[in-house]
């Protein structure tokens, strides 16, 4: 049982918050019950460290079960422990290191893949994190983050989504115009989420149905007319309602399992 918040191991975990230790160390926090539970069903080879309290293991006894199928040391951990190695402010008893896992956007058009988000200056990351759990829900195949988006490890990226991150591959600090152009060469069109553009409901469902990357840009300024001039399409969510605009990661929902539903329907 580690007790002390000054204990050395608990300062070691506590600066994963920090982007540059993260780079350095090639790990990242885990947070949560729910987001160590899909990272032992679906990835256990990257848990280093599991930190858990006694009312937290005795709450959630899968998890103990699933990291000794692991072969993974469960190290108990106080409240106060837990509260120090945590980036927020009401931990849930449940911290994990994990070793970072890059994909190449090589390895993801391979695949040839049919659905495939791309995320170009995302910065928020409760953006971002959302952004892939909801491809990972609309069965996308990657989430492709440019090098001008949000680290793919903050931990608030890895919180939003949900466990998410262990379930589809995630390329992280791609160029953009070498993303746009290995997409186009892969065959999938390269569609623009952007206010600028025409309405969702114009696009019939055969368009909807072809292999799409889905771009979404900054929360704020949306995406450059440069890039906008590079895509084949460039689509808005329209709002029916009196809303002043509508958050990025909800359109980005829309945009994504709009293509889903039609690719299905043409299976």
């Amino acid at each position: 049982m580690i007790e002390s918040p000054r204990n050395a191991r608990v300062r070691e975990v506590r600066r994963l918050a920090q982007k540059s230790e993260r780079q350095e160390r090639g790990l990242f926090l885990l947070e949560g019950p729910q987001a160590l539970r899909e990272a032992l069903n679906y990835r256990p080879d990257l848990v280093e460290e599991l930190y858990i309290t006694p009312t937290a293991l005795e709450r959630h006894q899968d998890l103990g079960d699933l990291a000794r199928e692991a072969e993974l040391e469960v190290i108990f951990a106080s409240e106060d422990v837990i509260e120090a190695m945590a980036d927020t402010r009401t931990p849930q008893g449940v911290i994990a290191v994990c070793r970072q896992f890059p994909t190449s956007i090589r390895s993801i058009l391979d695949g040839a893949p049919k659905l495939v988000a791309i995320l170009e200056e995302v910065r928020d990351p409760g953006n971002a994190g959302t952004i892939i759990r909801a491809a990972d829900a609309a069965g996308a195949d990657a989430v492709i983050l440019s090098g001008r988006a949000v680290d793919l490890y903050n931990p608030k990226v890895v919180r939003s989504t949900t466990g998410s991150i262990f379930h589809l591959p995630v390329a992280v600090d791609v160029d953009f115009e070498t993303a746009l152009s290995q997409v186009r060469g892969a065959g999938l069109v390269a569609r623009a989420a952007d206010v600028k553009g025409r309405d969702l409901p114009e696009l019939s469902m055969e368009a909807l149905a072809e292999p799409t990357a889905w771009i979404f840009g900054n929360e704020a300024r949306g995406l450059t007319d440069e890039v906008l001039a590079q895509v084949d399409d460039v689509i808005r969510v329209p709002i029916y309602g009196d809303a002043e605009s509508m958050n990025l990661a909800t359109a980005a929902s829309v945009c994504l399992y709009q293509s889903a539903f039609a690719q299905r329907s043409e299976a």
